[in-house]
């Protein structure tokens, strides 16, 4: 009986668990190998728009994932002074893409996405090397402490400092530095009532956001220098930058305890590599093309990555060709996008701020135009879950 063909997955965050369940319903005998001691993701949320979504229809996930997230887009951007610039819309952007936008904590899509999986199939504890990236006739091998594995296809899903990606092309110069560094919290915030904003300052945002479980996440994002870190604590960090906005974020900062506070310096590709394969490994997600979160599409771009790479999984040209241009494109979007979020000179504030303003009397759809093009994505498979569009999953 002929064995079916092996897939190694180098990296157990979303990207990665996705591509595992995409090859292993293609019928590929698949191992995911993560270098932590467990799946356990750090402790932040995600938001999911429809083009991801659909994305995860094609491996039946979809509509679990739409009922266990909180439904996204009604609120809107606001000044320090608690003045709101725009109001957005939940009805009108699924009415616009087809499909909501979600939030939901990064440890539950994990653990869906894990639970698809065969038992055996996801090592934890389990880092990993590539040795051989392979060719016509000949595996991709990976060296692991417990020895090596050859497979036919190796997926490099291991993040932004990527190990597989310095292998395929050591003469690429890798991440840059974005210029901000970000903050995150998943906190309960005992009697919040508020709807969902993000907060534009000068050369630093706010962002809060409830979950379907009743807790609040927030983050924050702040021009600064690669490697800074708070002389006390984060905490204590966000209450000098952002203490007097406006409420609820008073009320979130005084819930928040200092070990709840994720900080991470923002990094991005910012020379697009020249494929997204090489032999028979291909790499997918932040591995790929990192890019800043300013248009919350990191990790929805990892999820299109591995629908497609399951797809092409025997034609990585093919891969390429479909995924490199898009990513490299959204990339540049995001960047612009930080650019003027994170814009800190007062003119030019005062002038963005106008302009957001006099946009959002045309309407919430007018603002919507930014992601024409991302979350109207469609995957080229069909999928496993039921016939019936993301629309309908109100």
């Amino acid at each position: 009986m002929t064995q079916p063909r092996r897939a190694v997955v180098i990296g157990g965050g979303i990207g990665g668990l996705t591509a595992a369940v995409a090859l292993h319903r293609r019928g590929l005998r698949v191992t995911v190998l993560e270098r932590a001691r467990s799946l356990a993701p750090v402790g932040a949320a995600i938001s999911l728009a429809p083009n991801a979504l659909r994305a995860l229809d094609v491996i039946g996930l979809g509509d679990e994932i739409r009922t266990l997230a909180a439904w996204s887009g009604d609120g809107g951007l606001r000044s320090p002074g608690g003045r709101w610039l725009c109001r957005s819309s939940a009805e009108v952007a699924a009415e616009r893409f087809g499909g909501p936008l979600v939030l939901l904590h990064r440890a539950t899509l994990i653990e869906r996405l894990a639970a698809l999986l065969p038992a055996d199939a996801v090592r934890t504890d389990a880092a990993a090397a590539l040795a051989d990236s392979g060719g016509p006739g000949r595996a991709a091998r990976v060296t692991t402490a417990h020895g090596e594995i050859e497979a036919d296809l190796v997926v490099g899903a291991d993040g932004v400092r990527s190990a597989v990606r310095g292998a395929l092309f050591p003469r690429h110069p890798g991440t840059v530095y974005s210029g901000f560094t970000t903050w995150r919290v998943v906190i309960p915030v005992p009697g919040a009532r508020f709807a969902s904003h993000e907060t534009w300052g000068r050369g630093r945002i706010w962002g809060t956001h409830p979950l379907k479980d009743g807790r609040v996440y927030a983050y924050a994002a702040a021009l600064a220098p690669a490697g800074g870190r708070a002389p006390d604590d984060e905490k204590s960090e966000l209450l000098r930058g952002f203490g007097d906005w406006h409420d609820p974020i008073p009320a979130v900062l005084a819930a928040i305890r200092p070990e709840d506070v994720l900080r991470h310096d923002v990094h991005r590709v910012a020379e697009p590599l020249p494929a997204y394969h090489q032999g028979r490994v291909a790499l997918l997600g932040d591995a790929a093309h990192a890019m800043p979160p300013s248009l919350g599409q990191g990790g929805n771009q990892a999820i299109e990555d591995a629908i497609v790479l399951a797809h092409h999984y025997d034609d990585l040209a093919a891969y390429t060709a479909a995924r490199l241009p898009r990513t490299t494109a959204i990339g540049r979007r995001a960047v612009q996008a930080a650019r003027l979020s994170l814009m800190s000179g007062r003119a030019g504030t005062v002038l963005r701020d106008t302009a957001v303003t006099a946009l959002s009397k045309a309407g919430p759809a007018l603002l919507l135009r930014g992601f024409d093009g991302i979350a109207d994505w469609a995957p080229p498979q069909r999928p496993y879950a039921a016939e019936q569009t993301p629309a309908g999953n109100r």
